[in-house]
């Protein structure tokens, strides 16, 4: 379950969020072209990611 902190960030920052959990891993790389695709996408996706 994602910490308070890396939930808001990817709900603000998408890519922020998944970044505090898993670094310049895969799950950042796809936050991050789902974010430039469209936010919500990127948003969903990273939390998504940090609950899992």
């Amino acid at each position: 379950m994602g910490s308070f902190i890396e939930i808001l960030c990817a709900v603000l920052i998408p890519p922020v969020g998944v970044f505090l959990r898993f670094g310049f891993g895969l799950e950042f790389w796809i936050s991050l072209l789902l974010t430039f695709l469209g936010y919500i996408p990127g948003m969903i996706y990273a939390i998504w990611a940090l609950t899992k």
